[in-house]
């Protein structure tokens, strides 16, 4: 069998119980076939980005290893997504759960409905900050290291809440 690939997935979620939906987003993922959950980052709370008048986020990144291809990764993400009781009433919408596959391993990806790396994640300080907590060489393909992005986003407000825990050995 080939080697997994290490993924990383943004949590986010500014609706219902944010801690609730991490929960449950890092059991179903722990839970997909073929993947461990190897590392998870700290909570934080980003104040939202491009919308005015709601809630604060709760946000994360966790990391997979996974024989899951990028678009089964991804299908499985919005089924969590949906489980969690995500609702796409408008764009930029409050959510209960939002997941993002940031990276694929080093892939590039451009399919309708799938962009790999995600295409603002170097912009954004709720994902670099968190990511660069458990990853902060990893490359970001065509970009720049982790490591390396995060002077740009210094000036966005961003507060750790709870620290990261330690996921049990091999969760799957």
């Amino acid at each position: 069998m080939p080697s997994p690939v290490r993924a990383f997935v943004a949590f986010g979620a500014n609706l219902g119980d944010p801690y609730a939906a991490f929960a449950l987003a890092l059991e179903r993922l722990a839970a997909l076939p073929a993947t461990c959950v190897v590392a998870q980052s700290s909570l934080y709370r980003t104040a939202p980005v491009g919308v005015e008048g709601q809630p604060d986020y709760i946000n994360a990144v966790i990391a997979l290893d996974t024989h899951l291809g990028a678009r089964p990764l991804l299908d499985a993400l919005l089924a969590i997504e949906h489980e969690g009781g995500r609702r796409r009433d408008f764009h930029m919408a409050p959510r209960t759960m939002d997941l993002d596959l940031l990276l694929y391993g080093e892939h590039v990806i451009d399919e309708p409905g799938l962009q790999v790396p995600h295409p603002r994640m170097h912009l954004r300080a709720f994902t670099l900050l968190p990511l660069a907590e458990i990853a902060a060489d990893t490359p970001i393909p065509g970009i720049g290291t982790v490591a390396a992005l995060l002077p740009a986003v210094a000036d966005q407000a961003i507060e750790r809440v709870a620290p990261a825990a330690q996921p049990e050995a091999g969760r799957h």
